[in-house]
């Protein structure tokens, strides 16, 4: 038996030795040491030995399986090094080559506007307020002065998902939930930017577009109050020489509502083609705040008045940029988002 587990050591030792790939190794670790190995075979025929003969032969084989493994191993590390090194000689890294430009990416245009927006009526003392854009009827349009029935409700100028709920077709709604929320009935001055919905696709409307609205409630606000708080919200944003013009409208929410024109930025009131030669361009609407809004949402229109207004987003960015296409906002062309990449706003 000594001499069989001797020959088999021999063996397996000369093997290793000529030994030139990983598998090789690993094909000779099961032919000597697996279940049907070899060894193991040997181990399984002890059952004829007797006793005294049992402990040496287990020993023995044992000392070779081990002699057998810690070669193997030495072999598999040689030939894991080897393996390696030629992958390093053959994949090493030029450092001479010139780099790969990484591309950088830049601000949206209609996320400029609403910071600068932000920014401009933060310094003035409002909170900049969120709010769902899924809405319910009654904060959308009944709220704000517009009971069934009235015609911007139609179905096919609004998203509805149920008869209760729909796109917001306007950020109203969150000034509508400013002033429920407001427990205490305290002075309101919110701004409120976010997404609204509308059944429009053509050059200059989309069916998705941004607004922004703003929103003051406290004792004795007037129309004067309203008239100042534009003036420096468009000279800050278009530029200090900007002039506003009130123009009567009609809006739910407001009584008495105004149409706001500023100044063309382009030709400064002379006549152009962005003004169609009238030398202004309307740029958002506003107004007191109804009674019946005031009085829906709690507050005393005895005591309270305020006035709102509210803007398109994409309508400012494309004053601001000169883009003449809305839809270019929302296609996510790189070619057209990289000109309004400024390092120095990173």
């Amino acid at each position: 038996m000594k001499e069989k587990i001797e020959q088999i050591k021999n063996s397996a030792l000369q093997e290793i030795s000529k030994i030139t790939e990983l598998q090789n190794a690993n094909d000779i670790r099961v032919k000597y040491l697996g279940k049907k190995g070899e060894l193991t075979a040997v181990l399984r025929s002890m059952g004829g030995l007797s006793a005294e003969e049992r402990p040496v032969i287990g020993s023995l084989v044992n000392e070779v399986k081990d002699e057998i493994e810690e070669k193997l191993q030495e072999i598999e590390k040689g030939l894991k090094q080897k393996e390696l090194n030629k992958k390093l000689e053959k994949e090493k890294i030029d450092i001479t080559l010139p780099s790969t430009k990484i591309r950088r990416g830049s601000k949206h245009p209609i996320n400029r506007v609403i910071e600068e927006i932000e920014d401009i009526f933060v310094s003035m003392g409002y909170d900049v307020v969120p709010g769902p854009e899924l809405e319910t009827d009654e904060y959308c349009f009944e709220r704000l002065n517009l009971p069934k029935g009235h015609p911007a409700r139609d179905m096919q100028d609004s998203f509805y998902i149920t008869s209760e709920y729909l796109l917001r077709t306007q950020t109203s709604a969150v000034q509508a939930r400013a002033m429920v929320e407001n427990k205490e009935k305290t002075p309101i001055r919110i701004i409120c930017p976010g997404k609204t919905y509308r059944r429009d696709d053509d050059a200059t409307h989309s069916h998705q577009f941004g607004q922004v609205e703003g929103l003051v409630i406290d004792e004795n606000i007037s129309l004067a109050d309203l008239k100042g708080t534009l003036e420096v919200f468009v000279r800050k944003l278009l530029g200090e020489n900007s002039k506003l013009r009130f123009r009567p409208s009609y809006f739910p929410f407001t009584e008495p509502s105004y149409e706001v024109d500023v100044s063309c930025f382009k030709c400064g009131g002379k006549g152009c083609n962005l003004c169609k030669q009238t030398g202004w361009i309307e740029i958002l609407g506003s107004g007191i705040v109804h009674p019946n809004v005031l009085k829906m949402n709690g507050y005393d229109p005895e005591k309270y008045s305020g006035f709102a207004f509210g803007t398109g987003l994409d309508r400012i960015a494309m004053f601001k940029y000169g883009i003449t296409d809305i839809r270019l906002l929302y296609t996510n062309d790189i070619r057209f988002l990289n000109q309004f990449d400024r390092k120095d706003d990173c």
